[in-house]
């Protein structure tokens, strides 16, 4: 698929929503790609499509609510990711402020929701890369919870594992909030967004990873091969 810089962006606020993960079918249901799986919600629910490639990443440009938004999944691998938001960044002429990087977190209670307007790595590799290329962390970030590795099994190999059928029915929910604070944040600003992610697991009660019968998480959006 060949690489298209499709609008004039001189003109307009573009907001770059980023989903964090690793290309392949044998990623798409894995820990680490929660960030993609969340995207592609995102897309799905406000009827944008990942049918171009730039800079390494699929993306999907459009409007939700009224706002331009640039959603990209990095089709570099995980530590490599910064290689593809930094250029789609400056060629939309994104402010750090108005670019928002979705990912997993181990150090989160599973199907938890954290929200920051800055910060560091936290140990993230996908996140170090973007940090390096952009030369700052000085940007909005989703993390999700996985929680931490069973037993002696290291965090490499749990963050490629898939997610039980309970704890997709769990994850599946944190993915509906996330995408609700992905609008409130594109409409209403990082406080508000901030407001409404942190505070609503505590509203939703404790983990349980036990419901009754599996919800899907979204399917990867197939790209356009045209």
């Amino acid at each position: 698929m060949p690489d298209q810089h499709p609008i004039d962006v001189s003109s307009h606020r573009w907001r770059l929503i980023v989903g964090l993960g690793n290309p392949g079918r044998q990623y798409a249901e894995t820990r680490h790609n929660i960030g993609f799986a969340i995207a592609d919600l995102l897309a799905q629910k406000h009827g944008l499509k990942f049918t171009q490639m730039m800079n390494r990443a699929l993306i999907a440009i459009g409007e939700i609510e009224g706002e331009k938004v640039v959603l990209a999944k990095p089709q570099t691998f995980m530590n490599d990711s910064g290689s593809a938001v930094s250029p789609i960044a400056r060629f939309y002429k994104v402010a750090l402020p108005d670019l928002m990087v979705i990912y997993d977190e181990l150090d989160i209670p599973f199907a938890q929701l954290r929200m920051r307007p800055f910060g560091g790595n936290g140990g993230h590799n996908g996140m170090k890369s973007i940090i390096a290329r952009l030369g700052s962390q000085d940007f909005p970030r989703l993390r999700v919870g996985i929680g931490r590795p069973p037993g002696k099994m290291d965090a490499a190999s749990f963050v490629l594992q898939p997610f039980s059928a309970a704890e997709r029915a769990e994850m599946a929910e944190a993915s509906e909030r996330a995408v609700k604070g992905l609008v409130i944040w594109l409409k209403q600003g990082i406080d508000r967004a901030m407001n409404f992610v942190n505070a609503s697991r505590a509203s939703a009660g404790p983990s349980t990873h036990n419901a009754a019968g599996p919800r899907h998480l979204p399917t990867p959006a197939q790209a356009d091969t045209d």
